[in-house]
């Protein structure tokens, strides 16, 4: 029930602005299903930002940042001050041109050390946390040459996180197994095709050992090793996919309790979905369209609705792409959300504890990282139409587009019901004009 009688002139003042502001006009899906997110806040880090992984460095239960610095030669810390903010980055001096981390407790002290490959100095750099989120220095083992894409897991099953390396030049897989206390073996090496770029460890034909998943940037392919139990490798599986793969990422996209592919493909501007026969074998890929240059992809559920979803760094387009997954291992159109300059990595995680997964993104040519707080759970006063966290004038123009020019519906259609009688019409954008200018009612149903 209105409180305030609105005149029409009013209303239509706000068709006119629309039809003069047409981006305005044209607000794009930001609902649920399209995934939210709050522009990006920038943390400064060292030069050519690489790779971004987060983790409970410090031990305080929110999760930390690090991050590879190409061209610097460190890899910075940045620590979470408990809500999503970001103390200045602490940085720690590793091999030459650090390509990729990975964080994990490599010496069973239940603290989360890193990993970072070196790809111009042909070495991976393992730093010892000493429990607070401080590192010690960089130890050094050789790792073939031009180490790009590092993963720790414990491929022989023995208790402990032995390494998984990418040989770029080489075309080959090393591996580094763990002596139980941190310390590693010298790596034994196995082929794979032309310039190994990106690695996933997981459990591919379902028989309880953690296998590799390849993608080969030099021949557009995917290689699957299967494990013979022991952290030994049986010779690679070929996939043939798009041009430039890239990055690489395993999990159970369909629900069929297997894990499926997915991979970015850096020259075709798409990303292929292989889905996992149950065996260890891969159907035909099926490509989506991403924005330029995907160079980094992560499977989360973003949005909770129980279905992994995508996220794609775009090198070239300077976005993220996100993708909802619908569950049985298909997605939709990509929503894009700017970044900044050359996005190379991207990497899903509650990083301000409020139970959804917001998004961390390096700026390769903007020396930053980029937070993108999702904004899924942060709606919940009904009448914010396009769920950008405020109820504004944005909400008012997204509503007269819905009604007078055909525009996408409210999603949920329950956030447009500002006059909560079950439909969404007139009433509701007169409702809120009444709500922002007139000092009426806030929406509350």
């Amino acid at each position: 029930m209105l409180k305030h009688k609105i005149p029409v002139k009013i209303i239509w003042l706000v068709i006119v602005l629309l039809s003069i502001m047409p981006v305005w006009g044209q607000i794009p899906r930001t609902g649920p299903d399209c995934l939210p997110f709050a522009p990006p806040v920038s943390y400064g880090v060292g030069v050519y930002p690489s790779s971004v992984f987060c983790a409970d460095l410090d031990g305080d239960s929110d999760l930390d940042l690090a991050v590879t610095n190409y061209w610097s030669n460190k890899v910075s810390i940045l620590k979470n001050n408990g809500d999503g903010t970001f103390q200045t980055a602490v940085n720690y001096m590793v091999g030459i041109g650090p390509q990729s981390v990975f964080c994990a407790d490599l010496d069973g002290d239940s603290y989360l050390d890193l990993a970072v490959t070196n790809f111009l100095s042909d070495n991976v750099s393992i730093l010892k946390n000493n429990g607070n989120g401080t590192f010690q220095g960089a130890i050094n083992y050789e790792a073939g040459h031009s180490p790009g894409s590092v993963f720790c897991a414990d491929l022989d099953g023995d208790g402990d996180l032995d390494l998984a390396v990418t040989d770029f030049t080489i075309y080959n897989i090393a591996i580094l197994k763990n002596n139980g206390d941190g310390t590693f073996r010298s790596p034994a090496n196995y082929a794979a095709e032309d310039g190994p770029h990106s690695i996933f460890c997981a459990d591919l034909d379902g028989d309880g050992d953690l296998d590799l998943a390849v993608a080969n940037e030099g021949v557009a392919s995917v290689s699957t090793f299967e494990n013979n139990g022991d952290g030994t490798f049986q010779s690679a599986v070929n996939y043939g996919i798009e041009d430039g793969p890239w990055s690489i990422f395993c999990a159970d996209l369909d629900k069929d309790s297997d894990q499926d592919l997915v991979v970015a493909n850096y020259y075709s501007d798409n990303i292929s979905i292989l889905k996992n026969n149950g065996d260890g074998i891969f159907q035909s890929a099926v490509n989506y369209t991403t924005g330029d240059g995907p160079y980094s992809v992560f499977c989360a559920d973003l949005n909770g609705d129980g279905n992994l979803d995508l996220a794609v760094a775009n090198y070239y387009s300077n976005c993220v792409s996100i993708l909802a997954g619908n569950g049985d291992g298909t997605f939709q159109s990509g929503v894009n959300h700017e970044v900044g300059h050359y996005p190379s990595s991207v990497f899903c995680a509650d990083l301000e504890g409020d139970s959804d997964l917001d998004l961390a993104v390096t700026d390769y040519w903007s020396n930053n990282v980029s937070i993108l707080r999702n904004l899924s759970e942060t709606h919940p006063i009904c009448g914010d139409v396009n769920n950008d966290g405020n109820t504004d004038i944005g909400d008012i123009v997204y509503l007269i587009n819905y009604l007078f020019k055909g525009g996408q519906p409210p999603d949920p259609f329950t956030d447009g019901d500002a006059t909560c009688n079950g439909a969404v019409d007139v009433g509701d954008v007169v409702y809120l004009i009444n709500y922002l200018f007139k000092t009426g009612p806030p929406p509350s149903c």
